[in-house]
């Protein structure tokens, strides 16, 4: 005999003693049940926090307030994802006793068919493939990073707006600190202005409209579903594909992207799988460019990146506290996508970069300038040089590792150039590419992971990060060497 649900959700013990107890606290005239109002307060709606604040003593608000900390430091979860984990078992009791479960209805139409071939394993891997592809390498790399980067920063902007710009700036500041600050190689206009303008503008555009079609398709939440599996393995669920998709654009905007992951462990693990494996799109595709020459060199360069993502997430997972939160998501039909939403989408992202991103470009513009004044770049270079030789590597790489801090694709740059001098092997490109790949992430995203994630984590990350990339390189390296493997 089955046993009928009750009649209302109940929920764990302390979030039950804490309901009780807030709802002998309110005074007010609600309009709602005080269990209700309770449950609500806990979930942090803003209209109820509101009509309680308007309400109640500040000595009432304080000790809600404090109950509500209590319970979430007791817990490993949010406590709004507790309080609907709990009402999703209910409701699933409820539709047990009523419902019969059948074998789900086969595809009838085309969006169905393909829908159903996007979440299946077989089939699904394959299509995410093709859409990294084509949506991640020809579209935004090849003809946004390439093409069209390279008709607005070198053409205009090289050519026309930054000598402009430069000579009016030198015939009109007097100070040559002052003139470095403004217009010099790493100075608020170059590396500002036009860095964030002419080259990461136009890539994260066409990474927005890639990523606000796809949105709009119907077809993220299929891929949550599809690596959702895979996802619980590193701490987390399906819901992370978006800021690790995101970062394939921009490491800077994932990072911020985090905060729609429910616990602050999954938060920490996607920011530090961000931060070692994933490459912006600039960097990316100056990477594939130079290692397009040899075969054997990229695919091994992608084969260890996804190594280092693997074992680090796993052992990310094992060493934080808690487990990966349960995955619900609802599952839009698939569709054609409108192009007014994909346009609006697109623009409000775009909006977002300029608030968030663009002053981070300038305060890095700063921290250069004070770099060069001060001698810490020529520190920098000393610590780092000895490192790259560790690795067989030509000192000069240690000047591409610390450009890459400031700028992903200075530090990619940077190897093109010592590989036009032949100052690099087929192996040195790839060890150079792998260390370059894994090293500390660029000055914004750093500053970003600080706001998000606090200096503590932020400054442990960047130590991760140093010490794994040169640590991979090194292993990577004499791994070659004993293998007698020759990329190229």
């Amino acid at each position: 005999m089955s046993v009928s649900p009750p009649s209302t959700p109940t929920y764990p013990p302390a979030i039950e003693h804490a309901v009780a107890h807030i709802g002998e606290l309110l005074r007010g005239d609600y309009p709602l049940s005080p269990r209700t109002i309770a449950l609500l307060l806990l979930q942090d709606d803003p209209e109820i926090w509101d009509e309680v604040q308007a309400q109640e003593s500040a000595s009432t608000l304080e000790r809600i307030r404090t109950l509500k900390k209590e319970l979430e430091a007791a817990g490993e979860t949010p406590l709004a994802w507790q309080i609907e984990h709990q009402r999703q078992l209910w409701s699933q009791q409820i539709a047990a006793q009523v419902t019969q479960a059948t074998r789900p209805p086969r595809p009838q139409t085309v969006a169905d068919w393909i829908g159903w071939l996007c979440m299946n394993p077989w089939t699904g891997f394959p299509i995410l493939a093709l859409v990294l592809y084509f949506g991640l390498y020809q579209f935004v790399g090849v003809f946004g990073a390439g093409t069209v980067v390279g008709l607005i920063e070198e053409n205009l902007f090289g050519e026309y707006i930054n000598p402009f710009v430069e000579n009016l700036v030198r015939s009109v500041v007097p100070w040559r600190a002052i003139q470095e600050l403004l217009v010099g190689e790493f100075g608020v206009w170059p590396l500002g202005v036009p860095y964030a303008i002419a080259l990461i503008l136009p890539i994260v555009t066409f990474f927005f409209l890639v990523f606000a079609l796809l949105e709009d398709t119907g077809y993220l939440p299929r891929l949550a579903m599809l690596i959702d599996r895979a996802f619980k393995a590193l701490g987390l669920n399906g819901r992370a594909v978006i800021p690790i998709v995101l970062g394939f654009g921009c490491d800077t905007m994932a990072t911020v992207v985090t905060r729609v992951l429910e616990t602050r462990r999954e938060r920490v693990i996607t920011t530090l799988l961000l931060t070692l494996t994933i490459p912006c799109s600039a960097q990316l595709g100056v990477v594939l460019a130079l290692l397009a020459a040899y075969p054997l060199g990229l695919a091994l360069w992608a084969g260890v990146i996804a190594l280092v993502f693997l074992v680090s997430g796993w052992l990310a997972a094992q060493v934080l506290p808690g487990r990966a939160t349960p995955f619900y998501m609802e599952i839009p039909p698939m569709r054609l996508p409108s192009l007014s939403n994909v346009l609006l989408k697109t623009l409000a992202r775009l909006q977002w970069y300029f608030l968030e991103v663009l002053p981070l470009f300038l305060i890095a513009s700063v921290l250069i300038w004070v770099g060069q004044l001060t001698g810490l770049f020529d520190l920098a270079l000393r610590v780092l040089t000895p490192l790259a030789q560790l690795l067989n590597l030509p000192a000069q790489t240690s000047v591409a590792f610390l450009f890459g801090f400031f700028r992903r694709d200075y530090g990619a740059a940077g190897l093109y150039d010592l590989h036009e001098k032949g100052l690099l092997t087929g192996n040195d490109m790839l060890i150079t590419a792998v260390v370059l790949t894994l090293f500390v992430p660029c000055v914004a995203q750093f500053l970003i992971t600080i706001k998000e994630r606090g200096w503590k984590t932020a400054l442990a990350m960047f130590g991760i990060a140093m010490t794994v990339a040169f640590g991979v390189g090194f292993a990577l390296s004499r791994l070659l060497s004993a293998l007698g493997v020759q990329v190229g």
